[in-house]
């Protein structure tokens, strides 16, 4: 039964039409005359519809009029569209155009596979369909068990259902006869199922008319069987007066999107386009998802997107106008980790990567650096690391900014066969060259007003264009601004949002194609779920960011030595002393040098540490982000930080302790050996330091305000280090806030200073002993505990602050 299709025997020889309803008997109608009426009300209809279980159906649902050996059907009465309208693969049929049927064609009315009603034409002597839609796997009277639902369930397994898509894992569910008549549901696999819009943990038994959501698949239970209600899986999308407002730096009110209505259907090449603040990259951010908005709602198949999210959330591309791609990976390296964090682990990566890369036409510069490759390739990875999960709606921000002509026209062709081959692709462009390869334009204008929405030929014509010609296109930018300020501009879009609002392109393709949400609208949890275990997730993340981290071998290099460089030349400038050796006879200025010494050595291991991170996660914000709204764990990601730079801190520890034993004369530590304790302190303060960093960084918005943050976090851990000046009160409370407290601690600990100072020291405004510098265990592990805090205090104020950047 694997992949087998349901039929229906066909006795007679006229045409006709028959419309099915879970749990109602079917009903058929010959089409006998030109024109064929239906509808539930018994004055117009041409066929009668019974009083209950019919509701779905509108008084007046569709028009049927012959056009050769065939028919055409109409949705609505030919002037109004109906209620809940009619579509194949998620295209809703157009009240005006219609849509010629053929023997086989299979219709839905309504979008909810709960309470569809199916329509299915035959006509033996018509034109044929080359394959039905519409897939069903009876459940009764099976001899084999369990029933096997999965991107590569077991071959000429009896009792399977094939669901190809790289989202689905080979083998994603199982389903199992209860003791009572019913099915239990066994979920297997990484990206999840979804009954009814809820998230499945392991098992759930299955009740009539619940809806099954595997990957890109929507299946409906029946209670004897399941039906593939979207074989096609392709997605619609429909924007329902979407309003945006935001307050200008007066505080005043401000509308930067004003009830845009939209209608986007699948193999459809959208373009975005206005002048500069006309709300185009807003709209697409909200036509995504990921902007807010004060009102109005987008719906994807019917479902509302932000509360459905996580079940469409492997099924939207989006590439944002920054690169979301590492610049030092490889263009394979970049599709493999890609493919390994967002597809189930039993994939075929080579696989998939090579047939990526050979529809973004980039099979020739596989293993090239992505910093090497041109601004057109770049964006053609950014593409690409989208298209390995194959999604059915991709969202593209600027693809062709910066690009010369040639590079221009390449890329919207290649979105033109994305296009063709059934997606929806939406993107925003300023470029008008190659507009003629859209099927539809969308023209805002200033104060997120729509102006137009069409075929980009038909533009031409309603913006009183003087002739036909494409090159014109960019004369409509002009025509859009025309006025001294911005009061006289926002004359003219408000003249050409009213004209539009009236004109036959609104009522062709949004009034009458608009479709409405779901009456019934499910929720599902938005929070992200990695797909894979989070150790996994976090070795991948690692491993991606060592190979960064050692492509950038200066950096790396310059890392590990300027510590060594630093202890080295102020060896040289007290190369007579020996600040750490406890003298015969103590003298009044060896504690303080000791101590002085022992500042340069926690700042330098605190400044190494701020300098390692600062830029780690500003830098990738926009991967991030990315990753983020797909399934990148937040604890992985900032762990996979953390590992990556303590490693390296070891090996900085390393080299600072060599430097510091060949520098200088080891003091005599009672508690732990001057190696190792130094070497322990000095790991600590360079990981705590380091998670301060990367704290700063989620914190930060742009890679030079970490820069210039820097000092500004330097200075206080040098004055409220405790060895410039004495502190009391506030002040030194304060410095338990510094790492450079701490770390000064358990390196004077080490050392003893308090035993370098004279007994009878009648010079205490040179130096003073003190409970901090104390050689007890206690006071080194008081110490090295609290390096321990910041490290775990500052790793937590990152996950909130990266946490705060979620939109779900």
């Amino acid at each position: 039964m694997t992949g087998s299709f349901a039929r229906q025997t066909v006795v007679n020889t006229d045409p006709f039409i028959e419309l099915s309803n879970e749990g109602q008997a079917p009903i058929r109608f010959y089409l006998k005359k030109e024109i064929n009426a239906i509808g539930r009300d018994p004055q117009w209809s041409d066929l009668k519809i019974p009083e209950t279980g019919w509701t779905v159906l509108s008084r007046k649902q569709a028009v049927i009029e012959r056009e050769g050996n065939d028919f055409r059907i109409y949705d609505g009465d030919r002037t109004n569209p109906s209620r809940n309208g009619i579509f194949i693969n998620q295209t809703r049929i157009n009240v005006t155009q219609g849509y010629l049927l053929k023997n086989g064609a299979q219709l839905q009315i309504g979008q909810d596979p709960r309470y569809q009603i199916n329509l299915t034409y035959h006509n033996p002597s018509g034109s044929q369909m080359t394959m039905p839609t519409k897939r069903r796997l009876s459940l009764k009277d099976l001899k084999e068990w369990p029933v096997e639902l999965g991107r590569a369930p077991r071959p000429n397994y009896y009792s399977s259902m094939q669901l190809d898509a790289p989202t689905v894992s080979r083998l994603h569910v199982t389903i199992y006869p209860d003791s009572k008549g019913g099915h239990i549901l066994h979920d297997h696999s990484t990206n999840g199922t979804f009954i009814n819009g809820k998230r499945l943990d392991k098992r759930s038994l299955l009740h009539r008319g619940d809806t099954i959501q595997i990957g890109p698949f929507i299946l409906l239970y029946t209670g004897d069987a399941l039906e593939l209600n979207n074989a096609t899986h392709q997605i619609r999308l429909d924007a329902h007066e979407l309003l945006r407002k935001v307050k200008d730096k007066k505080g005043q009110e401000k509308i930067i999107l004003n009830n845009v209505s939209l209608v986007l259907e699948p193999g459809q090449l959208i373009a975005l386009v206005g002048g500069s603040g006309a709300g185009k990259s807003t709209l697409m951010k909200s036509l995504l998802g990921i902007a807010p908005t004060n009102s109005g709602k987008v719906y994807l198949n019917g479902d509302d997107l932000r509360q459905n999210w996580a079940i469409y959330r492997s099924q939207i591309g989006y590439v944002p106008q920054d690169d979301i791609i590492h610049q030092d990976l490889t263009v394979e390296e970049v599709l493999t980790y890609a493919c390994r964090l967002r597809l189930p682990p039993d994939i075929d990566i080579q696989k998939i990567v090579t047939k990526t890369l050979e529809q973004i036409k980039l099979s020739h510069v596989r293993h090239t650096l992505v910093h090497r490759l041109s601004g057109g390739q770049r964006k053609r990875v950014s593409i690409g690391v989208e298209l390995l999960a194959d999604p059915k709606l991709f969202f593209l921000d600027e693809p062709t900014s910066g690009l010369d002509p040639g590079l221009d026209k390449e890329m919207m062709n290649l979105l033109r066969e994305l296009a063709d081959q059934g997606r929806t692709v939406v993107l925003v462009t300023h470029a008008t060259g190659n507009i003629e390869a859209c099927d539809r334009l969308t023209f805002m204008g200033l104060g997120g007003k729509l102006c137009y929405f069409g075929p980009p030929q038909e533009a031409l014509d309603f913006f009183e264009m003087p002739s036909e010609d494409f090159k014109y296109f960019a004369d409509i930018y002009i025509k859009l601004n025309e006025g001294k300020n911005e009061a006289d501009i926002s004359k003219v879009v408000d003249r050409w949002a009213h004209k539009y609002q009236r004109s036959p392109q609104y009522y062709a393709y949004i009034a009458t194609s608009l479709t409405e949400g779901k009456d019934e609208q499910q929720t599902t949890d938005a929070s992200v779920r990695t797909g894979i275990s989070p150790l996994k997730q976090l070795w991948l993340l690692s491993q991606r960011y060592w190979k960064l981290v050692n492509r950038d071998r200066v950096s790396l290099i310059l890392a590990l030595i300027s510590g060594p460089i630093t202890i080295a030349l102020t060896a040289l400038s007290l190369h007579n002393e020996e600040p750490l050796t406890k003298l015969a006879t103590p003298s009044i200025t060896q504690a303080p040098l000791a101590l002085k010494l022992l500042f340069i050595f926690s700042c330098i291991a605190i400044w190494i540490g701020l300098s390692n991170s600062i830029r780690e996660i500003v830098k990738e914000f926009a991967i991030y982000f990315r990753e983020r709204l797909l399934n990148l764990g937040l604890l992985p990601y900032i762990s996979s930080k953390l590992l990556v730079r303590s490693a390296i801190a070891l090996m900085q520890t390393l080299l600072i302790t060599i430097a510091v034993l060949i520098g200088f004369a080891s003091p005599e530590s009672e508690l732990i050996p001057w190696s190792i304790g130094f070497g322990i302190t000095t790991l600590l303060t360079l990981i705590a330091s380091s998670a301060l960093s990367l704290m700063l960084s989620a914190y930060v918005s742009t890679e030079n305000e970490g820069n210039g943050i820097l000092p500004l976090v330097m200075i206080p851990q040098i004055i409220f280090s405790g060895v410039l000046f004495n502190l009391d009160g506030w002040s030194q409370k304060v410095s338990w806030l510094m790492l450079s407290r701490w770390s000064i601690g358990a390196y004077g600990a080490l050392a003893d200073v308090n035993a370098m100072a004279p007994e009878n020291n009648s010079f205490a405004d040179i130096f003073q002993t003190s409970d901090v510098y104390q050689a007890t265990w206690d006071n080194l592990a008081l110490n090295w505990g609290i390096l321990g805090v910041h490290t775990f205090a500052y790793l937590l104020i990152t996950l909130i602050l990266q946490k705060r950047k979620d939109i779900f």
